[in-house]
């Protein structure tokens, strides 16, 4: 099983930037792919960044150039890097890990990014 603690949420600006953090349990992480999903109020749950065991990565376009997803292994932590923060991008974030057995893998609790003058 595995947990994950997300941090990094909060009120920001148009414009500014936000560093969202993921810290997962367990020994196996560098074996999971991790994502980053987000969701607005009376919308559904979308995909916003994913990053391979092996270091690939893929976002969604309307986030591309702007937020940037990575991992630190060693510690256990993925990482969502997010400039230009744009109103729209108001949502829930959630951490997720991917898994072979468990359907639908692992989430977090979900940490708040409210983008508002």
């Amino acid at each position: 099983q595995v947990q994950l603690v997300e941090s990094g949420g909060g009120l920001v600006q148009p414009g500014g930037s936000l560093r969202l953090s993921c810290a997962a349990s367990g020994s196996q992480f560098s074996t999971y792919a991790m994502g980053w999903y987000r969701q607005a109020p009376e919308k559904q749950r979308e995909l916003v960044a994913l990053i391979l065991r092996g270091g690939s990565t893929n976002y969604a376009d309307s986030v591309k150039g702007r937020f940037t997803i990575s991992r630190d292994n060693a510690k256990n932590t993925v990482y969502l890097q997010m400039n230009n923060l744009k109103p729209e991008d108001t949502a829930v974030y959630y951490c997720n890990a991917a898994s072979s057995t468990k359907r639908g893998g692992y989430w977090g609790q979900g940490t708040q990014v409210t983008v508002s003058s």
